[in-house]
């Protein structure tokens, strides 16, 4: 092997016969990636950042957004991957990981040609521990595209976030910061897929993650589905704090409340069962939505996708406006991040309903891709 060990190689951390620089498959969609959610309790703003490496095409790429009002304010940068594996900066992005598990800085430095643009310095401390969610696989008809592990988790942010001429005080009274780290093989943009990848398109998917901080428990939902409500993907669990068990919740089932004419969720109600076989209700009131599509980066953006290569040194600031939903037509076929006001029990929670229902999705009522609610659906 031609290169030579790096620092972290001397750690008793190997799990395969290879250096540290490699992963263990050859897949050009190997990722190792996390994304942050920080909301405040009023619906006024929804931050949302994330961090990707992919080691085998040599990228490491970060965003961050912040909706606030109708404005959607984004930071990317992109550079070519080094062997420092511990050096989580790409551009005026950098998350540093304090102390693991427990508490992770985020940070954003402002530009210095655009004194208004987005900046800011957050310690983002967990609450609850992090617990696994279930293992992930795609198929894109016959061959396995996407096998993802993640960990979620739920805890509280402090800092100051500066935009436009606004600073906002972070507090962890009136803030939620959820998190997910995942890993394994996705697929980025740039491969030739073959007639499998031309010729194959899902007539439905309907996808729920629903991470949420109540003050003595954390609440993790997920559903995936196919186009006739074919359950793919599962979980529905309560974590506590306390070293106490987590408790499974069932097979959750969700009333969706459409903004009419849009696949756009004003409220939800997801169907969880006790271990009594008690019957509860998690029940999500929207306040503030973020398309993941629109200065994110994932699928289906048009100005930039994670992992692809953009030379180095890479940095695109912008400021989108969602006030007019057809500006983005694109977003309506992507995953939207859901800031969300959340009961249960009595209890009163704040976290997010993430979602996208894309195509014939049968439980709903969408016939196709072109159905909206008002015309099929709830």
């Amino acid at each position: 092997m031609p290169d030579r060990p790096i620092a972290l190689d001397e750690y008793p951390i190997h799990q395969v016969p290879l250096s540290m620089r490699h992963v263990a498959t050859g897949d050009r969609n190997a990722y190792d990636r996390c994304i942050f959610h920080v909301m405040d309790h009023s619906g006024r703003a929804l931050l949302i950042a994330g961090l990707g490496v992919y080691p085998n095409t040599g990228v490491i790429d970060a965003y961050a957004t912040l909706r606030l009002g109708d404005r959607l304010h984004a930071v990317r940068a992109s550079d070519a991957l080094t062997d420092d594996r511990l050096a989580l900066t790409v551009g005026p992005l950098t998350i540093t990981v304090e102390e693991p598990l427990a508490r992770l800085r985020l940070t954003c430095a402002a530009d210095p040609d655009d004194p208004d643009g987005l900046a800011y310095d957050l310690t983002w401390s967990a609450t609850f521990p992090a617990t696994w969610e279930p293992h992930h696989t795609q198929y894109r008809g016959d061959r396995l595209t996407l096998e993802g592990r993640r960990f979620v988790q739920a805890g509280t942010c402090t800092g100051r976030i500066r935009v436009a001429g606004q600073e906002l005080a972070v507090t962890a009274g009136e803030w939620t910061g959820t998190r997910d780290r995942s890993w394994g093989v996705r697929p980025i943009p740039g491969e030739d897929g073959g007639r499998a990848a031309e010729e194959w398109r899902p007539e439905g998917f309907h996808w729920i993650w629903c991470p949420v901080r109540f003050d003595d428990r954390f609440v993790m939902v997920i559903v995936q589905e196919d186009a006739d409500g074919h359950r793919t993907l599962n979980e529905a669990v309560s974590v506590r704090g306390d070293g106490a068990r987590d408790v499974q919740l069932g097979w959750p089932h969700t009333d969706i409340s459409y903004r009419p004419g849009t696949r756009h969720p004003e409220r939800a109600v997801i169907h969880l069962t006790g271990p009594d076989r008690t019957p509860r209700e998690l029940t999500a009131e929207i306040l503030t939505s973020s398309p993941l599509a629109v200065g994110a980066g994932y699928l289906p953006a048009d100005d930039w996708q994670h992992g692809t290569w953009r030379g180095r040194g890479w940095t695109d600031r912008r400021s989108y406006d969602l006030s007019d939903p057809a500006a983005h037509p694109l977003a309506a076929y992507g995953v939207t991040d859901h800031a969300a006001h959340f009961t249960l029990d009595g209890r009163t929670g704040h976290g997010i309903f993430e979602h996208g229902s894309f195509g014939r999705h049968d439980p709903s009522g969408f016939a196709g891709y072109d159905s909206v609610a008002g015309e099929a659906g709830r």
